[in-house]
């Protein structure tokens, strides 16, 4: 019984930790509630990422995005140009004016992959992926 408390207990701990994606981990967070949404704003170069940290019901990228763009510009100091994300985590490319390096656009990178040597006993098996 100890042991299903103690599991309780850590999986609320854990569901509330501020956890940023890998790009801006390590920086520090700006709390930043706009029209009942509260979010980490971080600032790296010419991104921002809002992560929302409270609970909503039904949260829609729509009307979150737009909370999450003012939250950004105002800990940035830059317009958002565009976001990317969802509801819990949004991404914002800021525009800085003249003289501000743009971010680099990735462009998609498709693999074409097939099996090499088939699949042996053991389930394991090689795969070659090539970039097309």
């Amino acid at each position: 019984m100890a042991k299903y408390i103690l599991f309780t207990v850590l999986v609320f701990i854990l569901a509330a930790c501020d956890t940023p994606s890998p790009h801006f981990a390590g920086l520090p967070a700006t709390r930043v509630t706009v029209d009942g949404s509260t979010f980490d704003v971080r600032v790296k170069a010419l991104q921002a990422e809002a992560l929302r940290t409270n609970a909503q019901y039904a949260p829609r990228l729509g009307p979150i995005g737009d909370r999450a763009t003012v939250a950004m510009e105002q800990v940035s100091g830059c317009k958002v140009a565009r976001i990317t994300g969802d509801a819990a985590l949004v991404r914002g490319y800021l525009d800085c004016g003249a003289g501000a390096k743009e971010v680099p656009e990735r462009a998609p990178v498709s693999y074409d992959c097939y099996s090499i040597d088939g699949i042996g006993n053991d389930g394991d098996f090689t795969v070659q992926c090539d970039p097309y």
